[in-house]
């Protein structure tokens, strides 16, 4: 059998991959048939594509991916204290599992914002995806597609939002699939691309949007200053503006020649529309909901009060995110902000998490405390990074068995019924 290098396995091997339908265990209709898959596999000489180790996915992605790409995948603000701050976050709870609970059938299904998920596992909004493997988003949104996951798209993506949905929905087995399209905050500068950004998502399937309200400027990045590399500035994350009818003909007509002719000076046009450092106020959102007829999250609060403002301005869901510590430094982990947050918004608002998720147990501990849903986004990345499609679909399955597993063995019949109480907090 081959032996892991790095963490990370390459299938070598010509022996077939034994399908999930191959025996009676495989063909339970739950994530965590996957366990048994790999080990069925095993009896074949074939180990899985990467580790299933979370901690060894990221040295997957390091071992194989140009150094800067890979940087900008990991780095974050300043010294990277929000980075390590939301980790620690999740060590301060400890779940508290019950036994003999007759929880041999388990569901892991939500409903949010009116549609039912087979998970409460979402693809958070990463840009850029062309520089970690040539996959690209398409490649995340097929895998996406394949397991149910509702999947979201940066405003930064190296891709087209059609080409994405069209990928998202190769896999879906035709089954409906649930996409949202996230906008850094839409100012006033130029409000005809906004429009007809919107109408593109609506037509090509995406049912919200994700307003990303803790970003107006790019925030001090070591690792990115060190190698003097912007992405953005390489047209690597321009796809939204670059393909857009309205942003090619103003560019057009403001510059005198097309888009592609100068791929930097159109970066630098699609910067300026996207972040013309202004400031903003709540009512705002009374503008984009003339325009767009689908459900409106903000993502990018950390504060209870920030929290009220949101629900009274009328958004639909709440993201509690710190941007995966890319955006400020010094700050608390995001898992410290949720109770709080869903405390103050109750049943008024959807609650969502993001930052810091790596395992089931971490998803476990984000749903006890108020979260309906999480979204996950380094990880995926390495997994994409270190082997394309293939590793993105394989982290993606690893964290929904563990999810599943962790649940059956704490004594949890349906992730909706975590609560606070069935954790503890370290020292309490």
């Amino acid at each position: 059998m081959e032996s892991n290098n790095d963490l990370m396995s390459v299938n070598e091997t010509k022996a077939p991959v034994l399908l999930p339908d191959a025996d009676a265990r495989s063909r339970r209709k739950t994530f965590s048939a996957y366990q048994h898959t790999i080990y069925m596999n095993g009896t074949r000489g074939v180990l899985p594509p990467l580790t299933t180790n979370p901690n060894g996915w990221e040295a997957a992605a390091k071992s194989v991916m140009q150094p800067r790409d890979f940087d900008y995948a990991k780095g974050g603000a300043g010294a990277g204290e929000t980075i390590r701050k939301n980790r620690e976050a999740f060590h301060k709870w400890s779940i508290v599992p019950r036994m003999v609970r007759g929880n041999t059938e388990r569901s892991l299904k939500v409903t949010i914002l009116g549609q039912e998920w087979p998970s409460p596992i979402a693809i958070a909004p990463v840009g850029v995806n062309k520089i970690f493997h040539p996959d690209g988003e398409s490649g995340v949104a097929r895998a996406a597609g394949s397991l149910g996951i509702p999947y979201v798209l940066s405003t930064f993506a190296s891709e087209a939002p059609e080409t994405v949905a069209e990928a998202q929905d190769s896999r879906s087995n035709g089954l409906p699939t649930v996409r949202w399209l996230q906008l850094y905050w839409p100012q006033s500068v130029d409000q005809d691309v906004t429009r007809s950004i919107l109408r593109r998502a609506k037509e090509a399937g995406y049912t919200a949007l994700v307003i990303t309200i803790d970003i107006f400027s790019m925030s001090w990045r070591p690792l990115d200053l060190d190698n003097a590399y912007l992405p953005l500035y390489k047209g690597a994350s321009t796809a939204l503006g670059f393909t857009d009818p309205i942003f090619r003909r103003k560019f057009l007509e403001r510059v005198g020649h097309e888009v592609d002719d100068d791929v930097l000076k159109g970066a630098l046009e699609w910067e300026n529309t996207i972040f013309p450092d202004m400031a903003h106020s709540w009512h705002e959102l009374e503008w984009l909901r003339g325009e767009w007829d689908g459900k409106i999250l903000v993502k990018g609060i950390q504060h209870a009060a920030d929290a009220e403002l949101a629900a009274q301005a009328g958004v639909d869901g709440i993201i509690v995110s710190n941007h995966g510590g890319r955006q400020y430094d010094g700050a608390q982990g995001s898992l410290e902000a949720l109770e709080k947050v869903a405390l103050a918004v109750g049943d008024r608002v959807e609650v969502l998490f993001d930052s810091g998720i790596r395992t089931g147990a971490d998803i476990t501990k984000a749903l006890a405390l108020g979260a309906k849903a999480v979204f996950v986004g380094r990880p995926v990345v390495y997994g994409l990074g270190a082997k394309g499609e293939e590793g993105a679909l394989h982290v993606l399955r690893c964290l929904l068995a563990d999810l599943e597993i962790n649940l059956a063995i704490t004594g949890v019949r349906n992730v909706t019924d975590l609560k606070p109480d069935m954790l503890r907090r370290s020292g309490l």
